[in-house]
């Protein structure tokens, strides 16, 4: 067996794109925009999640959304210099707020049981 077959064969295979995700987003001065989350080690990453389901379960009820495919939120994403898109994360903590205190312990209305994803900077507040 060649090098290059050697190479080829033990790299993980091209994961297909994803196809129409739900895509949280929040409310901006000229509609709605993305959200954009930071990963653990935090890298800032798009997220997408293939169900309604899975969305509401991982950032609450409240949280508004739209339908992209994978080629179109990377499009809108990659002028922010964001690489990365997670999938259907399955990790999330409570609410990063810009006082440093979870918003809900402070019984702001419209918040209960809303979480975001990792450890949640919502990027693209002003």
């Amino acid at each position: 067996m060649s090098t290059s077959a050697r190479a080829t064969a033990t790299e993980p295979p091209e994961q297909p794109p994803a196809g129409p995700l739900y895509v949280p987003v929040r409310p901006g001065p000229t509609g709605c925009a993305a959200r954009v989350f930071r990963t653990p080690p935090g890298v800032r990453t798009a997220v997408g999640f293939t169900s309604e389901a899975r969305l509401r379960d991982t950032l609450g009820r409240n949280q508004a959304w739209i339908r992209l495919s994978e080629p179109a939120l990377r499009a809108l994403v990659g002028p922010l210099g964001i690489a990365v898109l997670t999938v259907d994360p399955q990790f999330s903590a409570p609410t990063a707020t810009r006082s440093g205190r979870d918003e809900r312990s402070a019984g702001a209305p419209g918040r209960t049981g809303e979480s975001a994803v990792t450890t949640c900077l919502d990027l693209l507040i002003g």
